[in-house]
């Protein structure tokens, strides 16, 4: 099964940029379908992102983030070459993560 997780990071002096993307319904719990009938909740509740075994972005997340999220921050200490671990799990338990190396 391929990664949901897309993710980019670049190295310039001291900063690093990440950007990542990730695929998930991220469902409220609100919203009704076209019968009428509320789709269940289905959404990330944490995104980690980690370098050199610490944790550079922690978001716990609801139901109101939109679908496909789109995440871009920056963070001191990266190097070219160093290893980003992205991961997530959602209310349902499901989870997904992947390592990149920064560019």
């Amino acid at each position: 099964m391929p990664s949901t997780i897309r993710v980019r990071a670049a190295n310039s002096g001291d900063i690093t940029e990440v950007q990542a993307l990730i695929q998930h319904p991220m469902e409220s719990g609100f919203v009704k379908d076209a019968k009428g009938e509320t789709i269940p909740a289905h959404f990330i509740q944490q995104l980690t992102f980690e370098h050199d075994g610490k944790t550079v972005f922690l978001a716990d997340w609801g139901g109101g983030i939109s679908k496909d999220p789109y995440v871009k921050f920056a963070f001191k200490g990266g190097k070219k070459g160093d290893e980003i671990k992205v991961s997530w799990i959602d209310n349902k338990g499901a989870s997904d993560s992947i390592t990149a190396k920064i560019a």
